[in-house]
């Protein structure tokens, strides 16, 4: 990714080289789209860790999702979406039955509470249907921001940047907002970075803050931004 800077070239992780530092947070933003989409190639729904096949079903494992695992949330949605694969089926169902398949994710009442609630939402104004605007999203029971985001980024392919805590520590370090607010982060980012690309760039900060922007033991050697970051423990050397 050649920038339109006039700054020496750098050597980043895995061998790539780019040209100029950018200064700004609009410029960091750009070149922090451009480098992720090489690191993490892929459309949204590519991106998205849980699995599911259709707007209703992201819905109900984004929900799951709350503090657990996706790998978690993925052991237990087969046996869910067989049961009730539409918000019809899942409007009717019984709490008891629904807690036994999701008990492993934790918070296993509350959750049947939100995904019965949520399903009966759908069935009553919306016709069982997803509906693909946030203003929508966010009055479904159980259903904030975050996950309205999700659903309308990967599944509708919409603009929307959920934020996380991986998406929020990142975008700090990088020194594209200084928000800890996930909603003020989210308005912040939307002003840096272009409608199509807000939901995948969530998805591969979440990626990356997995794999390479560790919070505990970040490895910034090996991180394709450690060159313009403003937080990096390395810097490459000018060639």
């Amino acid at each position: 990714m050649l920038t339109d800077s006039k700054h020496s070239p750098f050597r980043c992780a895995h061998n790539v080289v780019f040209v100029g530092v950018p200064r700004t947070p609009k410029g960091r933003a750009r070149e922090t789209i451009a480098r992720l989409a090489l690191e993490y190639p892929g459309r949204a729904p590519e991106l998205c860790a849980l699995r599911h096949d259709n707007p209703f079903q992201l819905l109900v494992a984004t929900i799951l999702s709350a503090q657990t695992t996706d790998e978690r949330v993925n052991m237990v949605t087969p046996e869910l979406f067989r049961r009730y694969p539409t918000a019809t089926d899942l409007a009717a169902a019984k709490p008891d039955d629904v807690e036994t398949i999701i008990q492993s994710t934790g918070f296993f009442r509350n959750k049947t509470k939100s995904l019965i609630a949520m399903a009966q939402a759908l069935e009553e104004r919306f016709g069982g249907d997803v509906p693909p605007r946030l203003e929508d999203l966010v009055t479904l029971p159980g259903v904030g921001r975050k996950t309205a985001n999700v659903v309308l980024s990967v599944d509708f392919d919409l603009p929307g940047l959920p934020v996380d805590t991986h998406v929020g520590r990142i975008s700090r370090l990088l020194g594209l907002t200084t928000q800890t607010d996930p909603v003020k982060v989210e308005l912040e980012l939307d002003k840096l970075v272009p409608p199509g690309e807000r939901g995948k760039l969530s998805l591969r900060l979440i990626l990356h803050g997995r794999r390479v922007c560790i919070a505990r033991r970040p490895r910034c050697e090996d991180c394709v931004l450690n060159d313009f970051c403003p937080s990096s423990t390395v810097r490459p050397r000018k060639r």
